[in-house]
């Protein structure tokens, strides 16, 4: 191949549009997927952007959210009925703008700290490293509650 002829560079954002039919179209493979597809994407950690087909709107946060709607509802929830409510008193709370950044925050904390467990290396030590994360997590929490006289 000549250099006049190289190829366009891949798009580093998987361009995921929605149409009004609700069906999600994946530009990167030209075929449609579903949402399970959408959250295999995320878990092998692939770059992507869902995107209005019609308008352009980015509709990302609301197809995530949908994904995570779907697994609350199936299965283990993650989320219990207190942190769910704990999560609602932020909306409209002086302190909301900083809520979103310490989620985030601790959540790439633990993703960080898990990093070193994969399978077959941690052993009983990697529970309890885990365990330690995990407790470790609670007192903050517990904590940024308790600061701004949120229940628990």
């Amino acid at each position: 191949m000549s250099s006049k002829q190289a190829k366009p560079a891949k798009n580093p954002v998987r361009i995921i549009k929605k149409y009004p039919n609700r069906r999600l179209y994946d530009t990167d493979t030209s075929s449609y997927i579903t949402l399970t597809e959408i959250k295999q994407l995320v878990m092998e950690s692939e770059p992507l952007q869902v995107v209005d087909a019609k308008t352009g709107d980015d509709l990302t946060r609301s197809i995530l959210l949908q994904i995570i709607l779907e697994e609350e509802a199936n299965g283990s929830p993650m989320f219990t009925a207190p942190v769910l409510s704990n999560i609602i008193r932020f909306y409209g709370h002086a302190m909301q703008s900083l809520m979103g950044g310490y989620l985030e925050k601790n959540m790439q904390m633990l993703m960080e700290m898990q990093a070193p467990l994969v399978p077959g290396t941690g052993g009983l030590g990697g529970a309890n490293l885990l365990q330690q994360m995990q407790e470790q997590m609670q007192k903050q929490t517990a904590q940024f509650f308790d600061t701004f006289g949120l229940k628990r």
